[in-house]
């Protein structure tokens, strides 16, 4: 019979911020591609604040933090 093998690691959490003049999404997509330029393995990114710059009363950029994590290899 064979054994399922258990999926171990360990993983690291950071903060990224992305930004985007257009929608929370796409500052979420910003932060992910941009992270996953220098990270691999990256497997979750929860969003933890969403907020907007303002300026003269207008909205001039949308943010999102993300928590990312990734694998550490090994």
């Amino acid at each position: 019979m064979a054994k399922a093998q258990t999926a171990e690691g360990v993983y690291r959490v950071i903060d990224v911020v992305g930004s985007s003049d257009t929608s929370w999404e796409d500052a979420a997509r910003n932060a992910v591609e941009t992270a996953g330029k220098s990270l691999r393995d990256m497997r979750i990114a929860e969003v933890t604040k969403l907020d907007v710059k303002i300026e003269d009363g207008k909205v001039l950029a949308y943010r999102t933090r993300l928590q990312l994590s990734f694998k550490y290899e090994g």
